[in-house]
């Protein structure tokens, strides 16, 4: 799903809010995300106590991938250099965006991860929202490509 939605992104950027608990795979969306980006998903790893990374090609995009889970205040967010990611043209993954709603940009794509134990014990839940125009289009082309991905696996 993460690489469905990495391949979507267009050149204006997104912000992607990932919410969920421990090990509800957050940090592996993003690998997906940027997969679809055509980055190299096995350089991305958990930012927790980086608090952020970047990864790019020279000719592509850049994934900003921030963790905010043990960041404590909103104050925290600056000096991590929080808003210095949100530059348009960016992709920024933010894991625990939960944790500061107040300090997301208006128009985001909101995606919450859950374990669904019921199904089995790697299956995820996933729901997403959009908040702003922009995450409104990129989550009908998110939907889409979904879409057409399951249609082909049946044809």
């Amino acid at each position: 799903m993460g690489r469905a939605l990495g391949s979507v992104i267009d050149d204006a950027g997104c912000v992607v809010a990932l919410e969920g608990p421990l090990g509800a795979g957050k940090t592996l969306f993003v690998k997906g995300v940027a997969a679809g980006l055509g980055l190299d998903p096995d350089a991305v790893g958990s930012p927790t106590f980086v608090i952020a990374s970047e990864y790019a090609r020279p000719d592509g995009p850049v994934l900003v991938h921030l963790d905010l889970y043990r960041l404590e205040s909103e104050a925290s967010l600056e000096a991590a250099g929080f808003l210095d990611a949100l530059v348009p043209g960016r992709v920024v993954a933010i894991e625990w965006a939960d944790r500061f709603p107040d300090a997301l940009p208006t128009d985001r794509l909101v995606i919450r991860l859950a374990r669904d134990a019921a199904v089995g014990a790697t299956a995820r839940r996933v729901s997403a929202s959009a908040h702003g125009p922009a995450s409104e289009a990129l989550l009908a082309r998110w939907r889409r490509s979904l879409a057409a991905q399951e249609n082909s696996r049946w044809h």
